[in-house]
């Protein structure tokens, strides 16, 4: 292994080696070395599972075989991580700080008891057929209907609550998301059902859903998905 004091960290600041950034990790590396270990975004850090990509032509990324990365090569850049295809990637609006997604508390009523009011940061997971992603969600409240519960936010990374704070939503359901397509391989149609992948998704999973917005601009075309599955 080389000298953990000489090893480039990923700068992701993802925290699962329980600090708060890659700096900060780095700063306790020059004292404690052997806790390189806590990345798991090393390769020699993960551990080697069979992985179906690896029938699909796909070149595995540094994570050790358990993930991969698209590369620009056409067959492999629309597959997902785990060599699934899907039909686009769903960018987020620039002037926005990350994806847009249209959720509603497992409680609705937690919208009005914990006063969410537009500019806040929130934390949540979708549980259930929605989505079940087993990534824990941060975003900024965009619009919030009290009455309803429904929630748009823009999903962001963790840096925002650690530093800042925020408010947990718990559980929640994914009911959309809209966005920007700018790379699609299909012809695009209001009503139809599509395979697709958000691109600042961490799993590089791909989702599915149902365009029932579709308006083309001159950024792309802004799409409204809903409907949302994941696989």
């Amino acid at each position: 292994m080389d000298n953990p004091t000489e090893v480039k960290l990923p700068g992701l600041d993802c925290g699962i080696c329980g600090f708060r950034t890659c700096d900060d990790f780095a700063e306790r590396l020059a004292e404690q070395p052997e806790l390189l270990v806590r990345c798991i975004h090393l390769s020699e850090n993960m551990v080697s599972v069979p992985n179906p990509v690896e029938t699909s032509g796909l070149t595995p990324s540094s994570c050790g075989g358990v993930c991969t990365a698209l590369t620009t090569d056409t067959a492999e850049k629309w597959r997902d991580s785990l060599g699934r295809e899907f039909d686009f990637y769903l960018e987020h609006f620039p002037e926005e700080p990350g994806p847009r997604e249209i959720i509603l508390p497992h409680n609705p009523m937690l919208t009005r008891e914990m006063e969410i009011k537009k500019g806040e940061i929130l934390i949540g997971r979708p549980l259930g057929i929605s989505c079940g992603c087993p990534i824990t969600h941060c975003g900024v409240a965009m619009d919030v209907d009290s009455r309803s519960g429904v929630i748009v936010w823009c999903v962001t990374g963790p840096l925002g609550p650690r530093q800042e704070g925020y408010k947990d939503l718990g559980y929640y359901i994914a009911e959309g998301y809209e966005g920007l397509i700018t790379e699609t391989r299909s012809e695009l149609k209001i009503g139809a059902r599509y395979y697709f992948l958000p691109r600042m998704c961490m799993l590089q999973w791909r989702h599915s859903g149902l365009i029932n917005y579709l308006n083309r601009t001159k950024e792309g075309w802004q799409v409204r998905l809903e409907g949302l599955w994941i696989g």
